[in-house]
């Protein structure tokens, strides 16, 4: 008898440990909490074959919810500090109620232990550097290019000055803007976005973002502000028409920032003879 019991003891110990704990400060966290089995069930069980790829602070997924068939994303996010995921929590919940066409929706989220997941609608057709730099099925038109950068400037808008605060993507690029299926262009990742009381100074120094997409003043203040992100709006723009990445590692040193690259042929009235002729 006794070693079904012993059998029985580690199954215990097992669902004890792997039970999905919720606290009191996560009741009233908004949009959908997802429970951990549904997204692992969505995903198969994370696994790495459902990989379709990678953020700011983890690995996405693709997933199906069973009761819908619904597509998602899913975001997984590991943070040992329980005090930083709570604020990353109840600042998720705020950027939850965003309602933009241009935005990549936030459905919901879920806590187990260390790990957040976070539940986004699926683009299925991934993100805008991919067109760009690594040998597409098809070449965007400029028709194309013009509407999806249009459409990342209304949601950057919207985030500015169309809701109830302010808010500060602080990396805008071109991996975070995802393709839905008819090709509009959605800014999404906003792993390192900031709520703001409009009118008020961010009060953080820590410099974040993308290198090639940082305007001149991040280096000195490290406080991100509306224009910051107008700035990285440009270099996604420039990025767009000419082809080119924002930092050319291979490149000659005057033309391994883009940005600096442009003015300086800017100044020269050369500025139409960048642009791409691989597209029509």
């Amino acid at each position: 008898m006794e070693m079904p019991s012993i059998g029985l003891a580690f199954y215990i110990i097992h669902r004890i440990k792997n039970a999905e704990v919720i606290e009191a400060w996560e009741l009233d966290i908004g949009p959908h909490r997802f429970t951990y089995q549904e997204l692992k069930h969505a995903t198969r069980g994370f696994r790495d074959k459902e990989v379709i790829g990678f953020g700011g602070f983890g690995k996405v997924y693709k997933g199906t919810l069973r009761n819908s068939n619904t597509q998602v994303a899913v975001k997984r996010i590991s943070n040992e500090s329980k005090q930083g995921l709570q604020e990353f929590v109840s600042e998720i919940a705020s950027i939850g109620r965003l309602r933009h066409r241009n935005l990549v929706q936030l459905l919901g989220w879920c806590r187990r232990r260390g790990d957040l997941l976070l539940v986004y609608d699926f683009m299925p057709n991934g993100s805008l550097d991919k067109y760009l730099f690594e040998n597409p099925k098809a070449i965007l038109s400029w028709e194309q290019r013009f509407r999806i950068v249009k459409g990342v400037a209304s949601g950057l808008l919207y985030l500015h000055e169309g809701w109830e605060q302010t808010v500060i993507h602080r990396d805008i690029k071109a991996g975070n803007v995802l393709l839905d299926s008819e090709l509009n262009g959605r800014l999404g990742d906003f792993g390192l976005a900031k709520l703001y009381e409009h009118g008020s100074n961010p009060t953080t120094t820590r410099v974040v973002g993308t290198l090639g997409y940082l305007a001149p003043e991040l280096t000195r203040t490290g406080k991100p502000t509306p224009s910051s992100d107008v700035f990285a709006l440009g270099a996604l723009l420039l990025e767009v028409v000419c082809g080119r990445r924002p930092i050319e590692a291979k490149a000659m040193p005057e033309e391994l920032i883009l940005v600096d690259w442009v003015w300086d042929k800017w100044k020269m009235v050369q500025f139409l003879m960048l642009w791409t002729q691989d597209w029509g």
